[in-house]
């Protein structure tokens, strides 16, 4: 390529790059700043704080006037690196219950080895922000810390009080999850009428163009269970049928084969119907089927083709680990497996354990909870006083996009905060495209404008929940 040619490429690249600096606001830089700060805070569990992530953010509210005493940073004595941030906007109204804006602070373990790019540096790169938590969650607490800082240097005064939850340990649960400990030993720092958290996101099509909009109501209840069968076992030279490893491969298949009754939520119903719309085709109008007759079995086979939509209308169990044996020369003695269930809302996880004992049929095979049972919580409803703002908001800054309700497969803090009583909904205005975020995996992004609007988005349904 000759000089004049690199040269042209060169300005042209300066040219792209400067317009896109233009395009950003002032605010925009501001509060670039502060999501740089918070994503460069490590907050592993292996290494980092969120006690000194919410000490940093704690002082950007304190700069922005909030007083001394509408913020705590509240921890275990033993965990001296798991700080919870709790910051409050005081409303007019001390009576009504406050607006809890929930979002986890701690991220996944990442190993630079494997980083294109050093995960806990923040790296803007065609069009996206690089490092780990730059989407999960840390776009939605910094969005949600800046708002509260917009709100307070507007004086703005809610009908309600505000309150920020910045949170530790959701990606760590069995360690220590800040949401459950808070509810058992600072109840009033979540407590509130309804609450905002992660989840759910928007769908961007081939070009970047929004598709449609999610809000999530409810999500399904993550439980391990044990498969366990012992046996006298024996030499492996004389070998017999009652095997410990062919009676638990057996018990596996079973449940491998079975499929949980189909049990469509109001959330559930209401995404096939709107997506049927959308995708149309033969898809369509087996989910139109579905919402109709959920018991039709050809239409709900069509519809199962798609894993997340087959996990979205029922419980679902697999096999995940297995353990057996003691000697390469000697029958087994033990075998023993985990299953893990996403159970849907509503349903207790004892309940789910009977229906693999009778899937199962041997007396044999043992089940027991791997853990203490998860919490039982049902969706929170998607009424007007929800969706209302929502819609009006998602107009404002998408016309013509649909906003489609949800119920997550997995597992956020919200199953903790649903079972208290705590109605919490899934809300970002974040959009991906279909290749995902790669929260938990190498290189997770967040699109630079989706992490803008998403801001801009929480900015403005806040401001009208707030004000109701």
């Amino acid at each position: 390529m000759n000089k004049i040619a690199v040269a042209a490429i060169a300005v042209a690249a300066m040219s792209t790059a400067g317009a896109a600096l233009a395009q950003e606001r002032p605010d925009q830089t501001a509060f670039k700043a502060l999501y740089k700060e918070l994503v460069e805070t490590n907050t592993t569990l292996s290494s980092g704080s969120c006690t000194l992530a919410s000490e940093r953010m704690a002082a950007r509210l304190k700069a922005a006037g909030y007083a001394d005493a509408d913020i705590q940073i509240l921890y275990p004595a033993d965990r001296p690196k798991d700080g919870n941030l709790i910051a409050t906007l005081r409303g007019k109204n001390p009576k009504l219950k406050p607006i809890l804006l929930l979002a986890h602070i701690d991220v996944v373990e990442a190993n630079r080895a494997d980083w294109e790019r050093d995960p806990f540096t923040l790296v803007e790169e065609g069009g996206y922000f690089y490092a780990r938590g730059a989407s999960d969650d840390k776009a939605m607490a910094a969005a949600f810390t800046d708002n509260m800082i917009r709100y307070k240097r507007e004086g703005f005064k809610p009908a309600r009080d505000l309150k920020l939850a910045l949170t530790c340990g959701e990606e760590t649960p069995d360690t220590f999850n800040g949401v459950e400990w808070l509810l058992k030993n600072h109840p009033a720092a979540l407590d509130a009428d309804f609450a905002l958290n992660e989840g759910a996101g928007g769908l961007l099509d081939a070009q970047g163009k929004p598709v449609f909009l999610g809000i999530q109501a409810g999500e399904k209840v993550y439980q391990d269970y044990t498969l366990e069968t012992t046996n006298p076992g024996g030499h492996s030279s004389t070998p017999i049928r009652d095997n410990a490893i062919y009676n638990l491969a057996a018990a596996i298949s079973k449940i491998g084969a079975y499929d949980f009754p189909v049990a469509l939520n109001e959330a559930v119903r209401l995404n096939f119907t709107e997506l049927a719309k959308i995708e149309g085709g033969e898809t369509g109008a087996a989910m139109a089927a579905v919402v109709a007759d959920p018991n039709d079995p050809a239409k709900v086979a069509a519809v199962a083709k798609n894993r997340s939509r087959n996990s979205m209308m029922r419980t679902t169990c697999v096999a995940t680990m297995v353990n057996a044996g003691h000697a390469p020369n000697a029958l087994p003695q033990r075998a023993k497996a985990n299953v893990n269930c996403r159970i849907l809302p509503g349903v207790n996880p004892t309940d789910v354990q009977k229906v693999l004992q009778d899937v199962i049929a041997d007396p044999r095979i043992n089940i027991t909870l791997a853990a203490a049972p998860s919490p039982v919580n049902v969706p929170p409803p998607l009424d007007a006083r929800i969706m209302g703002p929502a819609k009006q908001a998602a107009a404002k800054l998408w016309p013509g996009v649909p906003l489609i309700p949800s119920m997550a497969t997995g597992a956020t803090d919200g199953r903790f905060t649903n079972a208290a009583g705590i109605k919490t909904y899934g809300l970002s205005g974040m959009f991906g495209d279909a290749a995902g975020s790669g929260a938990h995996g190498l290189n997770e992004r967040i699109r630079v404008k989706s992490l803008y609007e998403g801001r801009d988005f929480l900015y403005e349904v806040v401001k009208l929940y707030g004000a109701k």
